[in-house]
């Protein structure tokens, strides 16, 4: 079960309005970016909120992946966005992947401030 697990929280998101408002907008750039990476997605699953006297509604899109998941949520009236990656090794070392999806999430929302957590998860089998 051990794995890496990587949480940021992006603040003064400069992205397209639509990457955080339009859940087959978002959906799409998620699944290119698990691809790139050389993840490989088994289910997805995205969802605009209504909007409400906040303003417009976010996103939450999820791509499950062989690997374990991706998922993001999106929050239009704040321009903030959570991504969550987490990846297992179980047959092999799937951290630099992980990586390179945060790392592509991280440049899609383009945030003015970044904070991430990684953890290691599990521990490698005798």
């Amino acid at each position: 079960m051990q794995g890496l697990h990587i949480a940021a929280d992006l603040h003064g998101c400069q992205c397209p309005a639509a990457l955080l408002t339009d859940a087959e907008a978002l959906g799409a750039q998620c699944v290119q970016a698990v691809e790139q990476a050389g993840l490989q997605a088994v289910a997805k699953l995205f969802h605009t909120f209504p909007d409400s006297a906040h303003g417009p509604g976010g996103v939450t899109a999820t791509v499950l992946l062989a690997e374990s998941h991706l998922c993001v949520h999106t929050w239009p009236e704040q321009s903030a966005v959570t991504l969550d990656v987490y990846v297992c090794n179980f047959e092999a070392d799937h951290s630099d992947k992980a990586e390179q999806l945060m790392a592509t999430l991280r440049a899609l929302f383009a945030p003015a401030d970044t904070k991430v957590h990684r953890i290691q998860r599990g521990e490698i089998a005798p």
